[in-house]
């Protein structure tokens, strides 16, 4: 084997293996892509949901955080088992609180709205309801719904919605449900970005970013070892004025 072979099969084994090592990092949230704080963005909060199991929300919101979404519902019938606790002892830590509920495209918009009234009682400081667009299970892809149904029924949750809490929803987004569903179709909403591997696109109007989905802090002991990172689009004074009248 000659020389230059010999070196170019060593640097292609250690490349490999930097690359597995870093794979590895990021899958266990040793090493982050996205951070913020670069940025100048440092009003932070989290996401949750049952699968967080039992939440010392004392513990967790001690963590620098100034904010969490709470699944709440899904659909026109199902409420998330721990909603109501986190819902209660949540907005008792003196963090702001929003609740989510993921849309359904097999589901009236109506329906779904009143699903998420009955299970979200208004806090103080509550932060805009928010509905969770995404593809999912048999719906995995623009080509197995009807775009325009389903602008209709998201449409009619929306306005339910602002009547009932008085603001309008914020949009939580993939890439794919922004470009395919809510671009150009929902400007009076705020908008809740996903992009855990990249940065965010220079063209997307966003409040919230989901920038990570592999971080661990301590105050949960579910199944689900991560938790959603988030970051809010302006500063704390901008944040506390945030979604009031």
């Amino acid at each position: 084997m000659n020389r230059k072979l010999k070196t170019a099969i060593i640097v292609a084994g250690a490349l490999t293996a930097l690359l597995i090592i870093t794979a590895y990092l990021l899958y266990n949230g040793v090493i982050h892509i996205n951070h913020p704080e670069m940025k100048g963005l440092t009003v932070k909060g989290v996401d949750v949901s049952c699968y967080q199991g039992d939440i010392d929300w004392s513990l967790l919101a001690s963590q620098d955080l100034d904010f969490a979404f709470i699944k709440a519902t899904e659909g026109s019938s199902f409420e998330d088992p721990k909603f109501r606790q986190n819902w209660q002892e949540a907005s008792e830590t003196g963090i702001r609180t929003g609740a989510y509920h993921f849309f359904s495209f097999e589901s009236g918009g109506d329906t779904q709205a009143q699903n998420f009234i009955n299970a979200v009682t208004p806090v103080d400081n509550m932060l805009p309801p928010v509905i969770d667009v995404e593809y999912y299970g048999s719906f995995g892809s623009v080509e197995t719904i009807d775009v325009e149904a389903v602008r209709k029924e998201l449409r009619v949750m929306v306005d339910i919605l602002t009547e009932e809490y008085g603001i309008k929803p914020v949009i939580y987004v993939s890439e794919e449900t922004y470009n395919t569903i809510v671009k150009d179709a929902f400007t009076d909403c705020g908008l809740w970005y996903r992009s855990v591997y990249s940065d965010l696109p220079d063209d997307v109007d966003w409040v919230f970013w989901q920038y990570s989905n592999r971080h661990r802090l301590k105050g949960y002991d579910g199944k689900e070892r991560f938790i959603d990172m988030n970051v809010f689009s302006g500063n704390e004074d901008e944040f506390a004025k945030y979604g009031k009248a």
